[in-house]
């Protein structure tokens, strides 16, 4: 018997098998019910209760988890308690709708602001309906939204993920998680890597697996086997056995089998990661995010804040290296200090390293406190910034970084003119850095935040590699290093065609490390060479992945 194949975005290596398990369904609204002026208090209160034992449910749930799952709920939890969500809810009741029609149309207004904004704003759609659903059903005392409970482990399988539920996903009920939407960079593909699970986003035919059905996931491949018989599963499980062995066998800088040195360094965007970054067996890291301290707030953080911050980061990593990113305001992490709230297209705006032609002083200041914080601090700092377009700005940024004392000045490459003109920017910078996920947003004209546009967002696009090429051949030239610090370098597969392509460095979120140390010290570089060839050869992303693995396989 042939079984039936599935295929989307593998987000997650490695693979599970067992038994579907869905999530369970939003609730349905009843038809609307006329309301009597005498009905309007209890129906305000019942409606405003609703809001408040969600907010209460989520706060209860955020103090149960630690790291970004505590401060992901506690943001979800302050959503639905926005004063100004209740009093939207209040006034559409007392306009004449029902309490559980009020709450939706309240969500389908901030909904549609999300939306409109973009970028970021627009990823949070998602969340936004998932409080909707948990606010209309505590209102109709219906059975919460969320995760299954089976009594036995199973694999995942949902519309889409929302926080709330993820936050409290066991791993060691969930074997795998499946998903109709999403993208390579969605909040599921984030959990995935954290949790280590096998993941396939924007799976094409997720929605017709039903509870119960037996499925094998493999998040390498990107692929879902429906049916799948013993032996399959059998041979799968001693494939992920052998994978967590060598894994957990190989340890130290990275390297090939024949000894060329890639440097494998982890990704940092929040404070509270920090911990979980400095155990990592990485070289240090090669892209620290510092928006975590200028979000939601009205102004700037003071240059004393800033060296805090850094020298913290800094003094974790004594003896290592620090890639520090200046601050990536704009487009989907808009800063009121700092852009524009006007802007048609704020992913084509001031966004990066433009915003500093609007203030100056913000890179100055930040600048300062990083030459600050790095001194006598032990780590290797180095700097670079990001949305780099044309040379004239990566040589000014490089000259204003020396001027601060700050030896190592880098520019992100991720916009396809960089790609293009990345001989000159290594002329006038110490080392390049990629970042796989807007360079394929810019290079595909695809917002990044659209589920319906994720193949174009695939990180293994053929045209995608070939500007990664263009940029390592061009560091090579000058005898600059070229790292990737995307979700790309996150794949053991694709990081050894990085690899062929010339990359000399590859950052990725700390448990996704060791599995792709141990692809490159299964693999020569002339190995890889010929596995980047035939991802580049191929006539899509799918293709690429298929070929490659396939060639792996043999």
């Amino acid at each position: 018997m042939t079984t039936a194949v599935l295929t989307g975005i593998g987000v997650s290596a490695g693979s599970a098998a067992g038994e579907v398990a869905r999530m369970a369904p939003a609730p349905a609204l009843p038809e609307a019910r006329a309301l009597t002026e005498a009905d309007v208090p209890a129906e305000v209160a019942a409606a405003r209760g609703a809001l408040g034992q969600v907010a209460e449910d989520l706060e209860r749930r955020a103090g149960a988890v630690t790291g970004d799952a505590a401060d992901v709920l506690s943001a979800q939890s302050m959503m639905v308690a926005d004063p100004a969500l209740g009093d939207q809810v209040e006034a559409r009741i007392r306009s004449g709708a029902d309490g559980a029609h009020a709450i939706a149309a309240a969500f389908g207004e901030f909904r549609a602001a999300l939306e409109q904004a973009g970028g970021y704003f627009a990823e949070r759609v998602a969340d936004l309906d998932d409080l909707r659903d948990r606010s209309v059903a505590s209102l109709l005392g219906l059975p919460m939204p969320g995760l299954p409970d089976p009594g036995r482990p199973y694999v995942l399988v949902a519309a889409d993920l929302a926080p709330a539920d993820t936050a409290l996903l066991d791993p060691s009920q969930a074997l795998a998680l499946v998903t109709e939407r999403g993208g390579p960079t969605s909040h599921t593909a984030i959990l995935a890597k954290t949790l280590g699970l096998p993941a396939v986003v924007a799976c094409d035919g997720a929605g017709t697996l039903t509870d119960g059905r037996p499925v094998l996931v493999d998040g390498a491949a990107g692929a879902v086997h429906v049916d799948p018989p013993p032996h399959a599963v059998t041979e799968a499980a001693e494939r992920e056995q052998e994978r967590r062995r060598l894994a957990e066998s190989v340890s130290g800088p990275g390297r090939t089998a024949d000894g060329h040195p890639v440097k494998l360094l982890v990704n940092l965007g929040a404070s509270n990661e920090l911990p979980a970054a400095a155990a990592a067996d990485s070289e240090g890291v090669g892209l620290f995010r510092t928006e975590f301290l200028y979000l939601d707030r009205a102004q700037a953080p003071s240059a004393a804040e800033q060296v805090a911050a850094y020298r913290e980061v800094f003094t974790a990593f004594a003896g290592r290296g620090v890639v520090v990113r200046t601050l990536d305001a704009g487009a989907d992490k808009p800063l009121p200090f700092a852009t524009a709230a006007d802007e048609q297209n704020p992913a084509l705006g001031v966004r990066g390293l433009r915003t500093a032609t609007r203030d100056p002083e913000l890179l100055r200041t930040q600048l300062a406190a990083i030459a600050e914080a790095a001194a006598d601090s032990g780590a290797e700092v180095r700097v670079m910034a990001p949305m780099v377009s044309v040379p004239r700005e990566a040589a000014a940024f490089a000259e204003q970084v020396r001027a601060h004392g700050l030896r190592a000045a880098g520019a992100m490459v991720e916009v396809p003119a960089a790609a293009l003109r990345a001989g000159e920017l290594a002329q006038v910078c110490d080392f390049l850095s990629i970042g796989t996920n807007d360079l394929a947003q810019y290079a595909f004209a695809a917002d990044r935040t659209l589920g319906e546009l994720a193949e174009f967002l695939d990180p293994w696009q053929p045209a995608l590699l070939d500007l990664v090429r263009m940029a390592a051949d061009a560091g090579a030239r000058h005898g600059r290093p070229v790292g990737v610090c995307g979700e790309s370098a996150a794949d053991p597969a694709l990081a050894l065609v990085l690899v062929g392509l010339g990359v000399s460095s590859l950052s990725a979120a700390p448990s996704c490390l060791s599995d792709v140390r141990t692809a490159l010290a299964a693999r020569t570089l002339e190995d890889c060479r010929v596995l980047a060839g035939i991802a580049l050869s191929a006539p899509d992303a799918t293709s690429a992945r298929a070929r490659v693995l396939a060639e792996i396989a043999a």
